[in-house]
């Protein structure tokens, strides 16, 4: 039986029982790998497929993102398809990297104990996601989700709606200076408080216009619904065709 420790394979056993050289050749291999993936970024203008349809987040919408962000919803929602056959067909088309380009952060979630959420957009009414948030089980029977009522009784704080869609433009989100100036009034108008709705719906196609809650304010639970309500409904997947997008 031949040597293992000796033939054209002997240097391969002496760096194994040198702990030291092991772990230096281990370093040039990693550098090495992570060059070749890491660098050639730096030469791509945009590393996302651009997508018809997409545009960023309403006012209304942002604030209400932030509230399902801070109430912990994407701990039992994901917000990605993945592109299996089980997935597509009980949620819809899987999910483009594209649909999150504007998210900081992202909302893919890791876990499931709701379903996910990445097109529930459109799929129920503005009274039935009412109902849902504020007694799960009375449209849910088997939801152990809990209530968060107190949303309704909660007026939105606009006080800084301009810096907050500042603050995204500042990490890469396109908002415009229109945009910015005009932050507070649109989440008003969508809401349905005052103002003019063709004015949101014009900067922002798709938005949802409504008094979500029935409440004349604007309250933490217009946000949240209008931010349920638009996600998964910008891209037509109907006529959406990767080949041209990536052009």
């Amino acid at each position: 039986m031949a040597n293992p420790s000796g033939g054209s394979l002997g240097w391969h056993g002496s760096i194994e029982r040198n702990a030291t050289l092991l772990l230096v050749l281990s370093l040039i291999v990693v550098t090495i790998g992570g060059i070749v993936e890491i660098a050639p970024l730096f030469y791509l203008e945009n590393t996302i497929e651009k997508v018809k349809g997409m545009r960023p987040y309403s006012p209304l919408e942002l604030a209400g993102r932030n509230i399902y962000v801070r109430e912990g919803c994407y701990v039992c929602h994901s917000q990605m398809i993945r592109p299996f056959r089980d997935e597509v067909e009980r949620y819809g088309h899987y999910s483009l990297a594209a649909e999150s380009m504007y998210d900081h952060p992202f909302q893919w979630g890791s876990k499931r104990t709701g379903p996910d959420l990445a097109r529930v957009g459109g799929r129920y009414s503005n009274d039935w996601h009412l109902e849902h948030l504020k007694d799960p089980r009375s449209v849910v029977p088997e939801s152990i989700m809990p209530p968060y009522s107190f949303l309704a009784s909660r007026e939105l704080d606009l006080s800084n709606a301009s810096g907050h869609l500042a603050a995204n433009r500042s990490v890469g989100v396109p908002y415009t200076d229109e945009m910015i100036a005009a932050a507070e009034a649109d989440a008003k108008a969508q809401a349905g408080a005052e103002g003019d709705p063709a004015s949101v719906t014009g900067r922002y196609p798709k938005a949802v216009v409504a008094n979500f809650d029935g409440d004349p304010r604007v309250t933490e639970m217009d946000a949240l619904i209008a931010y349920l309500q638009m996600l998964g409904t910008l891209v037509d997947f109907s006529a959406y065709k990767p080949e041209e997008n990536l052009r």
